[in-house]
């Protein structure tokens, strides 16, 4: 017989005493199933007290990204596919793509706990320590031409920003295209890839890692003054599996209203929070470009004032010409 954690969680969702004879009741399983069950989610990092006489008690939820755990905090209509948790993974880029050529649906995620070989932007590496934060993936199958998928980069960075919005009383800001930063320091990165024929996409992966309890001495030293996490800005540790819901349900709903109306349905929400509207700025291109951003047009496209002309830009590295005081203080 299969183990379904997830009944047994929920008989023992109110944290009071139960019998082993009254949750093997509810479950319509043995006692000794019961047990079996609960060291399966000793093992999986859910806490649970045992006492001869008094039964089973819940005292603490596991703090790993398994599928039970995000699902309790999901609300999505079109990301509702299978969660794939692994402890320890190359990339889930890498796996998530693999699930995607077997056949995986649309809205499948991979999680993990750790990176081996988590990867960003122009070849970087994404540093993943074990448990602390959230490396994610997720196959998404859009019925639109190739060309337009770099655009999904800024839906995910939208929902993104949005989600650790939606976390506290932080101030994120967008990086364009794929950088989100809290007190001017990256706090989450995306990913983008893509398979596809000339007019067709096969499927696209979203990779995205947000640093959520990591601590200063988890990055590497080139990283500490420039990247920081939810736990360095608020003080607090943040509950890894409820933000992961979280984050989802905002990518389910801006990836739907960017399949009914592009971009253009959600540039008003990414303008307020993207961070660069008024920055002196510089673009690596053929030539390379120089100006102050003005904001994204409907196409995702960032505008650069240069030479008192309006410039789009389409691709391209961002470096900013100055410090980040402005992004620190919010709107400009």
């Amino acid at each position: 017989m299969k183990d379904k954690p997830d009944d047994l969680l929920a008989a023992l969702e109110g944290r009071r005493w139960q019998s082993g004879a009254e949750v093997a009741r509810r479950l319509g399983v043995s006692r000794a199933a019961v047990w079996k069950r609960i060291e399966r989610l000793r093992s999986q990092g859910y806490g649970i007290e045992a006492v001869a006489g008094r039964g089973y008690r819940l005292v603490r939820d596991s703090d790993l990204l398994l599928p039970d755990a995000i699902r309790k905090h999901l609300r999505a209509k079109l990301l509702r596919g299978e969660i794939v948790h692994r402890t320890t993974i190359d990339s889930t880029n890498r796996l998530a793509a693999e699930q995607a050529r077997g056949g995986a649906v649309e809205g499948t995620i991979v999680v993990a706990e750790q990176q081996t070989a988590g990867r960003g932007r122009l070849g970087r590496t994404w540093v993943s320590p074990a448990s602390v934060n959230l490396y994610m993936s997720v196959v998404l199958r859009p019925r639109i031409p190739p060309l337009e998928v770099p655009r999904l980069t800024l839906v995910a960075g939208l929902a993104v920003a949005e989600a650790i919005r939606d976390s506290g009383t932080f101030q994120p800001r967008i990086k364009w295209p794929n950088d989100v930063l809290l007190d001017g320091r990256k706090v989450a990165g995306i990913l983008t890839e893509l398979e596809a024929e000339a007019d067709r996409v096969r499927f696209v992966i979203v990779g995205i890692g947000v640093n959520l309890n990591a601590t200063r001495t988890d990055f590497p030293p080139d990283l500490k003054t420039k990247a920081t996490s939810l736990l360095l800005a608020g003080g607090a540790p943040v509950d890894r599996a409820a933000f992961t819901g979280r984050l989802l349900t905002r990518l389910d709903a801006a990836y739907a209203a960017f399949l009914s109306g592009g971009f253009a349905a959600l540039r008003h929400r990414y303008e307020e929070l993207h961070g660069l509207v008024g920055l002196a700025v510089t673009i690596d291109g053929t030539p390379p470009l120089a100006g102050t951003v003005r904001g994204v047009d409907d196409g995702g496209a960032l505008l650069v004032e240069s030479g008192g002309a309006l410039q789009r830009v389409v691709s391209g590295e961002v470096t900013l010409r100055q410090a980040y005081r402005k992004l620190r203080r919010g709107p400009v």
